[in-house]
């Protein structure tokens, strides 16, 4: 890990110059100089968040659903947050193996935590930014006026995907539900073949392109030069230090979950396991086979879990007696190749991200950047250090240059913590305002990629008033 930490803690670039202050704010012990909004006069901001604990699909959820994980952090946000149910005027609730039986489980989960019928909800999907763009949408409006209080969030359920007939059995069963008389009906069966009974499983690989990410990232890996070791020492990092702050209590977002029918609490993530530097070089390849550098330890896994937030203009939350963790500020998304760039969203997102917030490298003070693959971090890393990708993809005259590594993803990542498709937005958010409290910095920049080659960059700026 120190080597990791040592070679890659390269000194950070010039940066992008300060505009737009209007005027400063003392937060903790540092003199805050806040800057310009671009939300139409309102502040927004983050009041808090709560998270079902993350586990490996096909553990201690496995006799659930979505819709029951997605009930539970709304019912446990206005716990948490002590507002009145009466006083949430929207819900956008983010999924991407969508369950049918509730197509729109951010109404469904709204109802079922006891919000007001009244209340409208809507179910949104951006692969693994999802609840990213929950958020973004609650902002939008909250900006637009249209709305003050909004609840955004995501859920996964990967134990349990959806999966249909094949088109051809589904074809005929339709046609079956038409026919005018039994003997019609016979005849249309008759055509059923033993091929018709291969189900339609929701695909792994990229529609665009056919290629699983997996492989999309042990060709970035090469691309970038990121051996295994680099690869395997980062995942050590990841679980690491999600260890150390499960031990430490920092991980307060999580809320326990009782299973119906077992006696067991869940009350921790199950996926942060640290081993060693030796046990990770014995796994094999799980994608290119045999010479491929993802495995099973630098990959982030299957994982079941919801998250939700509470976000508001900040008159409301003094309105409501609330102390907000943080201002919500500028975000971006963006998207580039789906095929040689699929994962490299935060290579993109990040400088476009500081640009919109006027801000520079040296400014942010924490960092939660998705983590998929232990090759994609390093990746996108050495993207941001990189001249030539600067110059032929962002069109800068310099490169970005490397974060401070000791203020990356300190609590560990999606690698160790789990990673929830649509739940993992929310998550980043919560622990970047956490850790903006608990180590007293003023910017957090969320950053992450998606299928489809696509990704989000966040700032968030901690409150005054902010209190763990």
């Amino acid at each position: 890990m120190s080597i990791f930490i040592a070679k890659n803690a390269l000194k950070l670039s010039p940066g992008i110059s300060r505009q737009g202050f209007l005027g400063s704010t003392v937060v903790g012990s540092k003199q805050y100089a806040t800057k310009n909004d671009n939300q139409g006069g309102k502040k927004i901001v983050f009041v808090d968040a709560v998270r079902t604990p993350f586990l490996l699909s096909g553990t201690d959820y496995n006799k659930l659903m979505a819709h029951d994980l997605a009930t539970h952090t709304l019912l446990h946000l206005q716990r948490k947050t002590n507002i009145p149910k009466e006083m949430i005027d929207y819900v956008v609730y983010g999924t991407v193996m969508q369950e049918v039986k509730t197509s729109n489980i951010g109404r469904e989960a709204a109802l079922a935590a006891g919000y007001s019928d009244r209340t409208p909800a809507h179910t949104v999907t951006m692969a693994c930014i999802s609840s990213n763009v929950a958020l973004t949408t609650g902002m939008g409006l909250i900006a637009s006026g249209a709305f003050d209080v909004v609840v955004a969030g995501g859920v996964e359920f990967m134990t349990d995907i959806p999966i249909r007939h094949s088109r051809q059995m589904r074809s005929t069963m339709l046609k079956a539900s038409k026919a005018k008389s039994f003997g019609q009906t016979l005849s249309i069966l008759s055509t059923i073949r033993p091929g018709h009974f291969i189900p339609d499983v929701p695909g792994v690989a990229e529609f665009s392109s056919g290629e699983i990410m997996g492989h999309s990232s042990d060709r970035l890996a090469a691309s970038f030069g990121v051996t295994r070791a680099e690869q395997d020492e980062y995942a050590l990092r990841s679980h690491t230090l999600a260890k150390q702050a499960e031990q430490r209590g920092d991980l307060s977002d999580l809320v326990p979950f009782k299973v119906p029918g077992k006696d067991k609490v869940v009350d921790k993530d199950n996926g942060i396991r640290v081993s060693t530097p030796e046990s990770l070089a014995k796994l094999k390849p799980a994608f290119v086979k045999p010479y491929g550098t993802i495995t099973a330890a630098n990959a982030s896994f299957l994982t079941d879990g919801a998250s939700a937030g509470l976000i508001m203009t900040e008159e409301k939350a003094k309105q409501l007696g609330l102390k907000p963790k943080a201002y919500m500020k500028s975000f971006t998304y963006v998207s580039q190749d789906p095929i040689d760039q699929l994962l490299l969203g935060p290579a993109y997102a990040i400088p476009k991200v500081l640009d919109i917030a006027g801000l520079s490298m040296k400014d942010i003070g924490v960092w939660e950047v998705h983590e998929a693959f232990a090759a994609q971090i390093l990746a996108n890393l050495r993207a941001l250090d990189s001249d030539y990708f600067a110059k032929e993809y962002l069109k800068k005259s310099a490169k970005i240059g490397v974060p401070d590594l000791k203020k990356w993803n300190a609590w560990g990542g999606s690698l160790s913590i789990g990673h929830p498709f649509a739940a993992t937005g929310v998550r980043l958010a919560c622990h970047t305002a956490n850790r903006m409290i608990k180590e007293d910095q003023q910017f957090g920049l969320i950053a992450a990629c998606a299928a489809g080659g696509q990704g989000v960059g966040m700032i968030m700026e901690r409150h005054p008033d902010a209190k763990l």
